[in-house]
């Protein structure tokens, strides 16, 4: 498995594989993609922590924009996350920041 965080506010976009971009008709399925209850804190901004499939190299992500104003008004359209990170490095990074925990409706701050 592999992971990265991804901030409140922001969605997963278009995915890819090592022979290009994800093709559900071609795996059968959608790229097994999960938010984990999990997440940072860093400067009062939640930083949320994915799991992706090995299979999955490369993801873009976006902001989630509710009307074309806000489309528009927007910085940044898009992202893409090429370097993924691995269970050790995420540890590594929950070691050094403060963490949110969220077990069905209990939240939980470890610092």
């Amino acid at each position: 498995m592999k992971y990265f965080f991804l901030t409140d506010g922001w969605t997963v976009g278009r995915v890819w594989a090592s022979d290009g971009l994800w093709s559900e008709t071609a795996w059968r399925r959608q790229p097994n993609i999960q938010r984990l209850n999990l997440c940072l804190v860093e400067e009062s901004e939640k930083l949320w922590l994915y799991r992706v499939e090995d299979e999955v190299l490369t993801v873009e992500v976006k902001p989630i924009a509710t009307t074309q104003v806000e489309l528009s008004a927007q910085a940044i359209g898009q992202v893409v996350l090429k370097r993924l990170i691995s269970a050790e490095q995420v540890i590594e990074r929950l070691g050094t920041a403060q963490t949110i925990c969220q077990l069905t409706g209990i939240q939980t701050v470890v610092q």
